[in-house]
C-alpha cells in the first residue's frame, strides 16, 4: 500500500526542483555570456571594413532622415504619428508597451539602386502600403488599437489616444502587417549571396526559354541593411523572405513594356517594366500615367571593399543573435520559476494547529 509522503520528503523533493533550476538558470547564462563573446568577436573581424566607410555611414542617415521627413508630412495617418513620436523621442515614455513590437514602416525597411525603381515599387504598394507599420508579433497589433462594447475604436486609448495628445488624428484605416502571421518563403537562398536573395527560378515561356528583358524578382531588387538585413523572427526568417515575399510575392521586373508584354504567359503574381508597364496580377493590367507616390523607398548605398568572408561572418551573427534572444527568452521563465521556487521554500506554508 503506497504510504503518503511525509513533510520531509516534501521539502527534500521542493530543494531538489529548486537546485534543479539553479543548475537551468547557470548553464543559461553560461551560454548567454558565450553567445556575447562570440559575437562581440565576430563583429569586432569586420570592424576595420565599417570604419573605412564611415563616409557611407554618413551618406545612409541623411537618406533615412529624407523618408522619415516624407512620413512625418503625412501628419494624419498612423506612421506619420510614429515618427513623431520617434523623432521627438517620446515613444518610450509615451507608452513603451505599445511601440516596442514595432519593427518599423514599410518605406524605412529596404532600399533600392535608383530613382526610377524605388517610384516603379512605390507606386505598385501604393502609399497605404508603403505607410503600413510592421509589427514583430499579434501583440503589438492589439496594442496599436482598443475598441469598446460596441465594437468602434476607441480614439483614446492605444495609437489614436498618442496621436490625440499631440493634436493630431488618425483618418480612416491604417494598415499594419503582423511579421509572425505571414507565410514565409519556403525555398532556399542565392549562394554566397550578403542579401541572401530568394533562389527562385527564372519564368520560362512555352518553349522553356526566359523571356528576353526579365530582369529579376522584386523581391530580390530591394536592399536590406544594418539591423533589417540581420533581423529574424521567432521562427528564424528574415524579412525578404516573410515582409517582402508577402508584399511582392513573385513580381516580375522587365527592361521595356514590349519585352514584359511578350512574357505575358509566364506572368502569374504580376509584373513592372522600368518604362511604366504594369500588370497587378495575371489578367489585371495598370493603364494610364505614372502616379508618383509622396512615400518611396529610399536609394541604396554602394558597398565595395568587403572582406572575403563578410557574407559567412554576417551570416553567423544573424544566426548566434537569434540564437541568444531565444535562450534569453528560456532564461526568463526559468527565472520566474526559480523565484517561484524561493518563495515556497524560505517561506513555507503554515500549517494550522487543529
Amino acid at each position: 500500500m503506497h504510504q503518503p509522503a511525509t513533510g520531509q520528503e516534501n521539502l527534500e523533493s521542493l530543494d531538489k526542483r529548486f537546485k534543479r533550476h539553479e543548475d537551468n538558470l547557470a548553464f543559461l547564462k553560461s551560454r548567454i555570456k558565450h553567445l556575447d563573446e562570440s559575437i562581440h568577436g565576430l563583429k569586432g573581424s569586420l570592424g576595420r571594413y565599417h570604419s573605412e566607410n564611415v563616409a557611407e555611414t554618413v551618406s545612409d542617415s541623411s537618406l533615412h532622415t529624407e523618408v522619415e521627413t516624407k512620413i512625418l508630412q503625412q501628419e494624419n495617418s498612423a506612421a506619420g504619428i510614429l515618427c513623431w513620436l520617434k523623432a521627438n523621442r517620446l515613444s518610450r515614455a509615451l507608452d513603451l508597451a505599445l511601440t516596442k513590437d514595432v519593427l518599423g514602416v514599410v518605406a524605412s525597411l529596404a532600399r533600392v539602386d535608383d530613382e526610377n525603381l524605388s517610384r516603379l515599387l512605390s507606386e505598385y504598394l501604393g502609399l497605404d502600403a508603403m505607410l503600413a507599420i510592421v509589427c514583430k508579433t499579434y501583440g503589438g497589433v492589439k496594442a496599436l488599437e482598443n475598441y469598446d462594447g460596441e465594437g468602434s475604436v476607441n480614439s483614446k486609448t492605444g495609437l489614436h489616444g498618442l496621436g490625440s495628445s499631440i493634436g493630431r488624428r488618425i483618418n480612416g484605416r491604417f494598415l499594419v502587417i503582423c511579421l509572425e502571421d505571414i507565410r514565409s518563403y519556403a525555398g532556399g537562398f542565392v549562394e554566397d549571396d550578403q542579401q541572401r536573395k530568394l533562389a527562385l527560378p527564372k519564368p520560362k515561356l512555352p518553349n522553356g526559354q526566359c523571356p528576353s528583358g526579365f530582369l529579376d524578382y522584386a523581391v530580390n531588387m530591394i536592399n536590406l541593411e544594418g539591423r533589417n538585413l540581420s533581423y529574424l523572427t521567432a521562427s528564424g526568417y528574415g524579412l525578404r523572405e516573410t515582409l517582402f515575399y508577402g508584399l511582392f510575392s513573385r513580381l516580375q521586373i522587365y527592361r521595356t513594356r514590349s519585352e514584359m508584354l511578350l512574357a505575358l504567359s509566364c506572368i502569374t503574381d504580376g509584373a513592372l517594366s522600368l518604362d511604366g508597364g504594369m500588370i497587378k496580377k495575371s489578367g489585371v493590367f495598370a493603364l494610364g500615367s505614372r502616379k508618383d507616390i509622396e512615400v518611396k523607398f529610399p536609394i541604396a548605398s554602394v558597398r565595395s571593399n568587403a572582406p572575403a568572408n563578410y557574407i559567412q561572418t554576417e551570416d553567423m551573427i544573424r544566426m548566434l543573435e537569434w540564437e541568444r534572444s531565444k535562450i534569453a527568452e528560456d532564461m526568463e521563465r526559468e527565472e520566474q520559476l526559480y523565484n517561484t521556487m524561493s518563495s515556497v521554500i524560505i517561506f513555507p506554508q503554515k500549517v494550522e494547529p487543529m
